[in-house]
């Protein structure tokens, strides 16, 4: 497993929190006084719209903290780690649409996040389109003007354990927000200050040798 997808040891609650955040307990909204400017500077970090991060919940896995980043102009992408086989779950919410048209045209992304180039078969299941391609299958969901996506590579990852990704993705809210997005760093905040660093002059490391050598 690459470091990108690794599962962050800081994100062993992760769990908790996306199922609080997909059931809706504890969240709050403006007209209850709900801060949300520390969620949308998060996602202005990542350069993602807010309204486009997605959770998802699948017994075992996890978010690795990594491999949080920005789809197209401010879309979302997330991988979500089987932390005892690897196994590996891509969500991806970008704005567009799909149906059936377009869903054979539109290529499934491979296991690097570039785009396939094997011919696309689309199965309608559920409101969702069951999509494979080679090696990598896909649920893709067209939901207020964007495609949620939930991909796979089809020898580690069953079409029943995708399928239960794609019925449990929803936008992502207060706790799920905080679980996702990174923390942006506070606006002119200071860098961490060194100790090797002369008083004076052009501010170069002072490496000189004390009494002893």
């Amino acid at each position: 497993m690459n470091r990108a997808t690794r599962p962050s040891r800081r994100l062993l609650g992760v769990t908790a929190a996306l199922t609080a955040a997909l059931a809706g307990c504890g969240t709050r909204t403006a007209a209850d006084g709900a801060d949300r400017s520390e969620p949308a500077a998060g996602a202005r970090a990542a350069q993602v719209a807010v309204e486009n991060v997605y959770v998802t919940e699948v017994p075992g896995y996890e978010v690795a903290e990594q491999s949080v980043g920005v789809v197209g102009a401010d879309g979302f992408s997330a991988v979500y780690v089987d932390a005892g086989t690897g196994a590996r779950i891509r969500l991806t919410v970008d704005r567009g649409s799909l149906d059936a048209a377009g869903c054979p045209k539109t290529p499934l992304v491979d296991g690097d996040g570039a785009p396939g180039g094997g011919a696309v078969e689309c199965e309608a299941d559920g409101g969702h389109w069951y999509r494979t391609s080679g090696t990598r299958h896909e649920y893709a969901t067209g939901t207020d003007g964007r495609v949620v996506r939930l991909d796979a590579d089809r020898g580690t990852v069953d079409r029943a354990t995708l399928r239960r990704a794609a019925e449990a993705a929803q936008a992502a809210r207060d706790a799920g927000l905080d679980a996702v997005l990174p923390t942006a760093r506070p606006a002119g905040g200071a860098p961490a200050e060194r100790g090797d660093l002369p008083p004076a002059g052009d501010g170069a490391p002072d490496n000189e040798a004390g009494a002893g050598g």
